[in-house]
């Protein structure tokens, strides 16, 4: 019997988590998207604590557009805040999505804006 989309990127997500664990030094970054929505985090896995959170429903981020407008501003303003935190290298989790449309707009601002991973 053939997985369901949920099964199926729980098992994906456990693969990547196997293999990406986030430090002080170099936190995960790791991006939820739902239906509306798109949120991002930098977590210290060995302390168990975010050290940085964006979202789309945060007030600074103006969340008129379409969602991968709205996913590359979520980026930006990630990766402005975590430069302000004194992290620049960051292990990329994607939480089981594929690496297409929100998720990739929101790596490449991330990119760009400075963060390495």
């Amino acid at each position: 019997m053939a997985l369901s989309k949920l099964e199926r990127r729980q098992r994906i997500k456990r693969r990547i988590r196997k293999i990406s664990v986030g430090t002080a030094s170099k936190p995960r970054l790791s991006v939820f998207r739902s239906n509306k929505e798109i949120y991002a985090q930098l977590v210290d896995d060995n302390a168990g604590v975010t050290l940085v959170s964006v979202s789309s429903r945060d007030k600074e981020i103006d969340a008129k557009g379409s969602k991968i407008e709205v996913a590359t501003l979520v980026g930006k303003s990630i990766a402005e805040k975590a430069v302000a935190a004194g992290v620049e290298i960051v292990a990329f989790d994607r939480n089981g999505y594929l690496y297409h449309g929100r998720v990739k707009a929101l790596a490449e601002a991330a990119r760009e804006a400075g963060l390495k991973f």
